[in-house]
């Protein structure tokens, strides 16, 4: 889907050799339109780091509490490491059609060709509605931030303020989205590096008290895995087993973005992702109640592990800085998921399988009425007026990664009837430009693995399994 390609000159979308086989053939990689309408003023450099930053989202700043008090350190380290195992295999699947095939119409645009119209139509509309869904998300997650320092000012009006400002920087245009987005995802991968490094010290007993705590938190009675739902089935085992799995649904959430920075950024990122929780679980115990009270309370406070981990040690000053670094990196990811959002709307309908309306673009090249659309999404986030801002956001991490499983699902199963036209013309994968490795296998697994996923992410609503739950 258009996003992070708008690039000046850029050259990447030459047809591959193999059109010369019918099943390649016939599909323009450019759309002229497209080309005449969006301002291509990224640089190579907001490019990448825009994309460094954007695949590290709020899932492991402030979802991965959550994934912590369910899973216990050991189950969140495994529920992130299996998923980014899945992410892998689905990324080195859409690598090896994309390195074959480049085209404009990203993912949605395979789906099209090598299974159906309807079928790549139904996931450009699936892909849309996740930004569409996650820029609120993400609106609210910085709700869920400030709430830290204060809560004489009504949540509703920080939410009008982040709506506004985000809006405003998107109606900018691209260049200086670009600018301002480049200096924001710089402060996410520096506050990453710092927060990881933070974690380390203090668990090797760099904090105030001088208190080296090692895996501490991986023993009784904190971890290492996590039992809470052991009041409501009452056997150990099984509790333990569905507390790895709620984590899950958390791990998921936070690698749903990847898709949109390439197999050669995939495994940097995916490791800051595990070895962050891994990290959060050395320095948090699972049990701690200040993590209860970020999930179960009305502000929110203290959503983030990290902010949790200093207050723990006894690190004054540290945690508001911490704090205001989350808040930074939380409306950074805002900012970019409305940009995508709004380039995502655009692109379906220069393809016609979207209203009209959605393709006019403004003098600076800003597609207004799809951005119009985004901020309009975005009064979702007054849901937590009425309910507990972390509540709220349990449920948006619960609708976008949904969202996200379909998008992998799909691009699994395209990928497998890719292969099987490769195969129906006689051709070889050793001649492709990029192989990807451990298929046709990697792509099945993935594919089933996401579906179980994606079925059971909710079985917790059902615990316990009473007539009153169905």
């Amino acid at each position: 889907m258009p996003g992070l390609d708008e690039k000046k000159g850029s050259t990447t979308e030459s047809a591959s050799d193999g059109e010369k086989h019918s099943i390649f053939a016939n599909e323009a990689l450019v759309d002229p339109q497209e080309e005449e309408s969006l301002h291509r003023a990224l640089s190579a450099r907001q490019i990448s780091m825009i994309a460094l930053g954007g695949a590290v989202g709020t899932g492991l700043i402030i979802g991965s509490g959550t994934a912590l008090v369910r899973g216990g350190p050991l189950g969140i380290f495994l529920g992130y490491l299996f998923v980014g195992i899945v992410c892998y295999l689905v990324m080195i699947a859409l690598g090896e059609m994309s390195a074959y095939l480049p085209h404009k119409k990203g993912f949605p645009g395979y789906a099209t060709r090598f299974v159906d119209p309807a079928f790549g139509f139904a996931l450009g509309w699936n892909y849309a509605l996740k930004y569409l869904i996650v820029t609120p998300n993400n609106i609210n997650a910085a709700g869920v931030v400030i709430q830290y320092w204060t809560q004489r000012v009504h949540i509703a009006v920080w939410m009008v303020i982040f709506i506004l400002l985000i809006f405003c920087i998107n109606l900018l245009g691209v260049r200086f989205f670009g600018e301002l987005e480049f200096w924001f995802s710089s402060i996410k991968v520096i506050t990453l590096i710092g927060l990881l490094l933070m974690g380390i010290i203090i668990d090797l007993g760099g904090n105030p008290r001088h208190d080296r705590i090692g895996f501490r938190y991986w023993d009784h009675p904190y971890g290492p895995m996590g039992t809470y739902l052991l009041s409501q089935v009452h056997n150990k085992h099984l509790a333990i087993f569905l507390g790895f799995w709620a984590t899950l649904t958390n791990a998921l959430f936070a690698y749903i973005g990847t898709e949109l920075i390439g197999v050669t950024n995939l495994l940097p990122d995916s490791g800051v992702l595990h070895w962050g929780v891994f990290v959060i679980g050395l320095v948090v115990p699972s049990t701690d109640q200040t993590l209860f009270v970020a999930n179960k309370s009305k502000a929110g406070a203290a959503a983030s592990p990290f902010v949790v981990a200093t207050t723990l040690v006894g690190i004054k000053v540290l945690n508001h800085i911490v704090n205001g670094c989350i808040l930074i990196f939380v409306l950074s990811a805002a900012n970019s998921d409305m940009y995508i959002g709004s380039r995502t709307l655009y692109g379906l309908a220069v393809q016609g399988q979207a209203p009209r309306i959605f393709a006019r673009v403004n003098r600076m090249g800003v597609p207004y009425p799809a951005l119009i659309l985004c901020a309009a999404f975005c009064g979702l986030v007054f849901l937590n007026v009425s309910s507990s801002s972390s509540k709220v956001f349990g449920w948006f991490v619960n609708l976008v990664s949904t969202f996200g499983a379909i998008t992998w699902m799909c691009i699994c199963y395209t990928h497998i009837r890719f292969m099987g036209a490769i195969k129906a013309q006689g051709m070889s994968r050793d001649d492709l430009p990029y192989k990807a490795p451990f298929q046709p296998f990697g792509s099945w697994f993935a594919l089933i693995s996401t579906t179980i996923i994606m079925i059971f992410k909710g079985f917790d609503t059902f615990i316990p399994f009473t007539q009153d739950t169905l």
